[in-house]
């Protein structure tokens, strides 16, 4: 998990109470817990455009959804992307970032999601296999707004947060076309010597996926899981 857990399974007579520990079937539901978001983008002109949908309850959102086995986060979100979106385009290998979302349920209380964040190119859409996702563009500021709107101060200036870091990455990214992005944590500014691990992280940071390989990763994947 991203965001990690440190807990002991089992509990020895010595051991102090104040320690946390958990179960192997709890340990799989925090595992479930683990999801990826598809923060998806274009350009026009000098602007840049955001792409959310909508929840069940109205509430704008990025493409999300849990992690899958056999899949990597960001052909998870890809497979968001497409299944909620209908995009076609490009995903970022690496999350650029992350955030916490808080679920409350009837039985289980607050659940705590590790959102997983990955930048994705917009290059085409087409309609959406899930019907009332109602996707639609927003510039940066009113994206903010919509992700705001109707949520927790804290959890929708997380979401708004998401947006300005995106920003700040797609317009590194533009200046230096097809170069790994220079103020990722790290990496050193141009003309310095960067070490070979700081060098090979930058790129794995900017590597692409396209969504249509990973629709095919996905539906191999489920389908070995099936057997």
């Amino acid at each position: 998990m991203s965001a990690g857990v440190s807990s002991t399974i089992g509990r020895s007579p010595d051991q102090s109470p104040s320690v946390r520990f958990l179960r192997l079937a709890q340990l799989r539901k925090l595992r479930r817990c683990e999801q990826v978001a598809a923060v998806c983008f274009r350009v026009r002109g000098s602007d840049i455009e955001f792409l959310l949908v909508q929840t069940r309850k109205g509430r704008w959102i990025f493409p999300k959804g849990g992690a899958e086995p056999g899949l990597t986060h960001a052909q998870a979100a890809a497979l968001e992307a497409f299944e909620e979106a209908g995009v076609h385009g490009r995903m970022e290998e690496a999350s650029f970032t992350g955030y916490v979302q808080r679920k409350r349920g009837r039985m289980r209380g607050v659940t705590e999601l590790s959102v997983s964040a990955h930048l994705c190119e917009v290059l085409r859409l087409v309609p959406p296999p899930e019907l009332n996702r109602n996707p639609t563009w927003f510039s940066a500021e009113k994206a903010k707004r919509r992700l705001r709107k109707d949520r927790a101060q804290d959890h929708g200036t997380d979401l708004a947060r998401v947006i300005d870091r995106a920003v700040t990455r797609i317009q590194r990214l533009r200046r230096r076309p097809g170069a790994a992005p220079e103020a990722q944590p790290g990496i050193q500014s141009r003309g310095t010597p960067v070490p070979a691990t700081q060098e090979k992280a930058a790129r794995q940071k900017a590597r692409l996926i396209a969504i249509d390989s990973a629709r095919g990763t996905a539906g191999r994947a489920r389908a070995a899981s099936a057997r």
